[in-house]
């Protein structure tokens, strides 16, 4: 047998370790050459200077053959080299023979897995990055309708479907480029219509097509209104509210199986806003007769959704109009709808996917996917929206008190409150979180928090299960809610980032400085 070794820098020579051997037989790397030794035995090795093997290219190439590698760069030729192997680059000078082999395919579960702990500097450091992507999308093809909530998501949300948590996170993100886009600029002019707004979301293969407003009316009393008649502009407002976006993406519309229309809605972010939240009287639909079991929905919701202001339509004509001017665009194309928002956002979803599918013949399949919805209306409208085709998958954090609003917390959906004035009741299926099962979170997290839009994508990243704890290969970037809930995060995980130099005002795209200090190896 020989041993043979390449040792660099070039100025060095190489040297030929011999031990004794006996055969002549072919390589099983190389069945044309054959191998002869002659038989010697040696008290010690010994060492001779030598040159280039020109056989060890030829067996570096038959032992990829024999490792099943498919492609792998070629080989020098010896003819064209010195007779001793150079370096090219200090980092190359301690690479094996083997480094270019995927010996991973070889020993599969060679690849360590970090664990989801505030005490590994690793992990928060990709955390924390802004460039840390999330969990790459798989080919949905012709089960897309199965994700989209054909099945009302029958088996998978126990445990949750990795493919379903990735599209639940992306239509979170929608809702949260609906907020950034309104808080950037929250003015809307009450004299003149709204001028052009640049609509900046994610998700770059989708375009926005329209922008969506919502007018607040809340009546002053009528002597009010006697003694102070200019005060009228303070009882209505119309504000930017979200947009209609399409799928404009071909390599997506493929993965996707389909061409998706999203029309996201943002939640309660003005003080009319709120004044029409607090209207919880349930009022009837305008195209339904009276009747036992009438449909009804919550007064403001209702208010925000129809009313037209001075400048702009109402909410319902400029999402139906866009609606269908997108339908005929693509006629012929497997189209779906989906309707996502948070809070006010997820009230509105509804009433938005109720009118949706009626609003025209052949409508695209409709999917609501909502994010700390309230309670919208009575039974007879949850069985409404049912009937009319359209799945609702409502993500509630069970810490999140606006779930459980308007009506009461006891005996929802019963015949007994159906014709009362609170008689609400949820629509749709539920996918139900826990924000005490976060390890960042603190148990007792505030009621802002336990909202908070982030931190329910926080939550759907790391679920697995109602009976599960939070997965440890959880991908989402936690920045976002470091910077946004930071008084609700786990003392022992803010002492740690506190030694962190975090730069949150760098674009996005741009890596993060992450300055560490030794202590933070420490538990």
């Amino acid at each position: 047998m020989q041993i043979k070794s390449i040792i660099s820098p070039p100025t060095q020579p190489i040297f030929r370790v011999q031990r004794s051997t006996s055969i002549t037989r072919a390589s099983p790397l190389n069945p044309l050459r054959k191998t002869v030794a002659s038989l010697q035995t040696l008290e010690k090795p010994t060492i001779t200077a030598l040159k280039f093997d020109e056989s060890i290219p030829t067996h570096l190439a038959n032992l990829e053959k024999v490792l099943q590698k498919s492609s792998s760069p070629p080989l020098p030729d010896p003819s064209e080299n010195e007779s001793v192997v150079r370096v090219s680059s200090p980092e190359k000078r301690n690479r094996g023979l083997f480094d270019g082999l995927n010996l991973n395919g070889i020993w599969p579960g060679t690849k360590k897995v970090e664990e989801m702990s505030p005490r590994n500097l690793n992990k928060l450091k990709r955390l924390l990055s802004k460039t840390a992507e999330y969990s790459p999308r798989n080919h949905l093809g012709s089960r897309w309708e199965e994700y989209h909530g054909r099945n009302d998501w029958a088996g998978l949300l126990e445990p949750l479907n990795e493919n379903l948590r990735r599209e639940v996170v992306r239509y979170g993100e929608f809702v949260q480029g609906a907020y950034h886009t309104f808080h950037s600029n929250p003015a809307t002019a009450q004299d003149s219509s709204p001028l052009s707004r640049q609509v900046s979301i994610s998700d770059s293969t989708f375009r926005v097509t329209k922008s969506l407003y919502a007018t607040s009316s809340v009546g002053l009393p009528g002597w009010i209104n006697d003694i102070a008649p200019d005060l009228g502009w303070m009882t209505q407002q119309s504000s930017w509210i979200g947009y209609v976006a399409v799928c404009d993406n071909q390599r997506e519309i493929e993965r996707m199986g389909r061409r998706d229309i999203v029309i996201s809605l943002r939640g309660t972010a003005t003080c009319l806003e709120w004044a029409e939240n607090a209207r919880a009287a349930l009022v009837p639909l305008l195209d339904t007769e009276p009747g036992r079991s009438q449909p009804k929905v919550e007064c403001g919701f209702w208010s925000l959704y129809k009313t037209a202001g001075a400048h702009v339509p109402s909410l319902s004509e400029a999402v139906v109009e866009e609606v269908k001017r997108l339908i005929n665009q693509y006629k012929g194309e497997q189209l779906s709808i989906t309707v996502t928002g948070h809070s006010l956002g997820a009230a509105l979803a509804l009433l938005v996917a109720d009118e949706l599918s009626t609003c025209a013949d052949n409508v695209p399949p409709i999917a609501v996917i909502s994010f700390g919805g309230p309670r919208v209306g009575n039974k007879a409208f949850g069985a409404r929206v049912s009937n009319n085709g359209v799945k609702v998958l409502r993500v509630v954090n069970t810490r999140d008190v606006i779930t459980k609003v308007p009506g009461v917390f006891i005996g929802e959906g019963s015949d007994v409150l159906e014709e009362t004035p609170l008689g609400y009741s949820h629509v749709g299926s539920e996918l139900r979180l826990d924000s005490k099962k976060s390890p960042f979170l603190k148990p007792d997290a505030d009621v802002a928090c336990c909202h908070d839009l982030e931190a329910y994508l926080h939550l759907v990243d790391g679920f697995l299960g109602s009976e599960c704890p939070f997965r440890e290969n959880a991908k989402r970037p936690i920045r976002r809610l470091l910077n946004e809930q930071r008084s609700n995060m786990k003392k022992l995980y803010t002492n740690k980032v506190e030694n962190l130099t975090l730069n949150l005002d760098r674009p996005v795209g741009v890596q993060t400085t992450l300055q560490t200090t030794p202590c933070l190896a420490s538990p």
